[in-house]
């Protein structure tokens, strides 16, 4: 995946064990169940706001995330 970016997390300890756990509980690495909570997430966003205009995603500055 070429185009995929990587951003940083700062988490508590706590909050990071808790993400691990309910990774694994659902077989998925923490990553992947990040990637799923922000999928649910913009879908629940898209139904409560309406779908997001490819044009207002263009005009995003996704520079300022942190990532690379």
């Amino acid at each position: 995946m070429k185009n995929d970016k990587t951003i940083a997390l700062r988490l508590s300890d706590d909050m990071l064990r808790r993400l691990c756990y309910i990774a694994a509980a659902e077989n998925r690495t923490p990553n992947n169940h990040i990637i799923y909570l922000l999928r649910q997430n913009i879908s629940y966003f898209e139904r409560t706001h309406g779908k997001i205009k490819p044009q207002e995603l263009a005009d995003v500055d996704i520079s300022a995330a942190g990532g690379d």
